[in-house]
């Protein structure tokens, strides 16, 4: 089976990355699409992100039992914090019958050669990479692995959407109808009051 895996924060998930991740599990050649919460992302801090175990359930929330997109805490039994290489190794001891694509962002593009073992996901993996109208393309999307989609995007962050809940502003239509809910219900990303 081909597995397409699409790594983030989602902190939390809203309708970009829902966007995105259907565009690439309807327009390639993937069996299935696994969207993979990370404890820590070695370029990203710590201090704003929510707890493992709500995002992921956030992000299940927002799949709805799709049959093509699945929520996966692979990650969470791995040492933190996360690099893209150890998981992708962890996965095919796991998974050895599964092949493995990576999903990214164009701007990550710029910084794959500071990404550990970099050489190693370009010669293994098919690097699937959505666009964004807003970076040129560096010379490494030349690599015969690395494959461009013109995915539709929004220009919505989930950085901008705690901000948001923060100042008690609506969400509404940026998240999953699902997650609203679940985020005006709870107080997860809200301002602690004294």
């Amino acid at each position: 089976m081909r597995i397409g895996l699409f790594f983030g924060s989602f902190n939390p998930v809203h309708v970009g990355h829902m966007i995105i991740a259907n565009y690439m599990v309807t327009h390639t050649e993937m069996d299935k699409l696994w969207m993979v919460v990370s404890p820590q992302n070695p370029f990203k801090e710590k201090k704003s992100l929510a707890n493992n175990y709500d995002r992921l359930h956030l992000l299940q929330l927002a799949l709805d039992n799709n049959s093509m997109i699945t929520a996966s805490d692979i990650e969470f039994s791995l040492p933190v914090p996360s690099y893209t290489i150890d998981t992708l190794t962890y996965l095919h001891e796991k998974y050895p019958d599964h092949e493995y694509v990576l999903i990214m962002g164009g701007d990550n593009l710029y910084s794959l050669h500071k990404w550990k073992n970099y050489e190693l996901l370009l010669e293994r993996y098919q690097i699937y990479v959505y666009t964004r109208p807003t970076h040129e393309i560096p010379d490494i999307a030349e690599h015969p692995n690395v494959h461009l989609f013109d995915a539709p995007l929004l220009d919505i962050s989930s950085s901008y959407i705690r901000n948001e809940i923060a100042e008690a502003r609506s969400i509404r239509y940026l998240v999953p109808d699902r997650v609203y809910e679940y985020l005006m219900a709870n107080t997860l990303y809200k301002k602690k009051t004294q």
